[in-house]
């Protein structure tokens, strides 16, 4: 479709419905979707010159819900994509370079001519768009150029993975346009892995990626590093009567780097204890049996954090079949019980070399004080340490909630999200 033409079809209102559904929101927030769009077309049009045959693409955020640290052990996560993305505007062109503008950031160009990792690119979102073509190359798809103009409003450092949405981003505009959409949403979540571990130089796990191209909530289970098992958990939460609210701590990240490292390499190192790699390959039984054993080679801290990974591995069983059965009390009573966990056991809140900077503690003890009488849940998301904290509140408790909490940490810190029912997909 010509840009003109899908312009007039966005202003007509032809893509609400779509739009609508796909962020999870009443038809009066149809306008702001349909302005956001329109602006991206224009904006392509600046760029990359009117008259073209466009196509839009969106992929989302993702929250953790239930495994925290469990995927880099090959356990188990629970994971949903959000009503925030990162959308684009799409023309091929005849060449073989690929030139993605990213609203407020300068120009990739990749030539996919070369399809080898560069070194200078390491760290760089040019490294993520080569390392995903590249992959499709490999998978023997003739992969042309294309030029891309995106926006994103997934909140950058708030733990909503917005390198993962571009990953899934690129990789759906590439199985599209060249692939003929033939490669499902896993195996599209499994080529942004790859380009962030071999060209972009990140050791990442797949849960990110997978939630955000697969969409909805969605259960992974990584024993098979080779070929996970993705469910798409049906559970309608608009109905739930409940709000997910992501809370910025305003901690920071810097020099958190050995904080976050020491959670793998202290699991593994029980793992090595009984001759194995991951937790998820460890008897929890002879775990247990062993902590005296333990405790002489490696002292205390590895140990909880065992156990804390095999509490919450088990946890996200309990919290899908929760959704599965459309009893939400019990989801948010397991919700907790994993916030507990990662507390007392795993130990992320806050860092030891950082004792004056506990920005989480104290947003959780708000979160308890204000959220128990009214049956809300709370717990650390993602990584920890710093960053943010995930609650679910009720929804006629929501703005004295909000006005609360930012009484304390200042306008802006809570952000009201929704739980899309898709991953990246083809807008128009």
């Amino acid at each position: 479709m010509l840009s003109s033409q899908a312009k007039d079809l966005i202003a007509q209102g032809a893509l609400d419905e779509k739009l609508v559904r796909l962020y999870a929101c009443g038809a009066e927030k149809a306008e702001y979707y349909r302005g956001r769009l329109l602006r991206a077309v224009e904006r392509f049009e600046e760029l990359f010159g009117s008259g073209r045959e466009i196509r839009i693409f969106s992929a989302p955020g993702r929250t953790e819900v239930g495994g925290n640290h469990t995927d880099h052990q090959r356990g188990r996560v629970l994971a949903a994509s959000v009503n925030l993305d990162v959308i684009a505007v799409v023309a091929a062109n005849d060449g073989t370079a690929i030139r993605v503008k990213s609203e407020k950031y300068p120009m990739d160009t990749v030539d996919t001519a070369k399809p080898e990792p560069e070194e200078a690119e390491k760290g760089t979102s040019a490294a993520l768009i080569r390392g995903i073509s590249a992959a499709f190359q490999h998978m023997g798809y003739n992969v042309g150029g294309f030029d891309a103009y995106t926006t994103s409003d997934v909140l950058s450092g708030s733990g909503l993975s917005s390198s993962a949405a571009f990953e899934v981003l690129i990789g759906t505009i590439v199985n599209d346009l060249y692939c003929g959409a033939k490669e499902s949403a896993l195996k599209i979540a499994q080529i942004g892995q790859y380009a962030e571990n071999v060209y972009f130089g990140k050791p990442c796990g797949l849960m990110d990626q997978a939630a955000s191209s697969v969409g909805s909530f969605i259960t992974i289970d990584f024993k098979n590093a080779d070929a996970p098992k993705v469910e798409k958990i049906d559970f309608d939460f608009a109905k739930s009567g409940y709000a997910l609210c992501i809370i910025d701590t305003h901690c920071d990240h810097a020099d958190l780097t050995p904080d976050y490292a020491a959670i793998p390499q202290e699991m593994k190192q029980v793992a090595a204890y009984f001759g194995k790699d991951v937790l998820s390959e460890v008897d929890e039984t002879a775990f247990f049996e062993n902590i005296a054993g333990l405790r002489k080679t490696m002292g205390d801290r590895p140990i909880l954090r065992a156990i804390h990974f095999f509490g919450d591995n088990r946890r996200v069983l309990d919290e899908v079949t929760a959704l599965k059965s459309g009893d939400f009390e019990a989801f948010k009573k397991l919700v907790i019980d994993s916030g507990r966990s990662s507390y007392m056991y795993l130990q992320n809140v806050f860092s030891p070399a950082h004792p004056q900077q506990q920005g989480v503690s104290i947003v959780l003890a708000l979160c308890q004080r204000l959220l128990d009488p009214r049956g809300g849940a709370y717990r650390v998301h993602g990584g920890g340490f710093a960053g943010t904290v995930q609650t679910f509140v009720p929804v006629d408790f929501l703005p004295e909630f909000i006005a609360k909490m930012e009484a304390v940490l200042g306008k802006g810190s809570c952000h009201t999200l929704a739980i899309r029912p898709e991953g990246g997909v083809k807008i128009l």
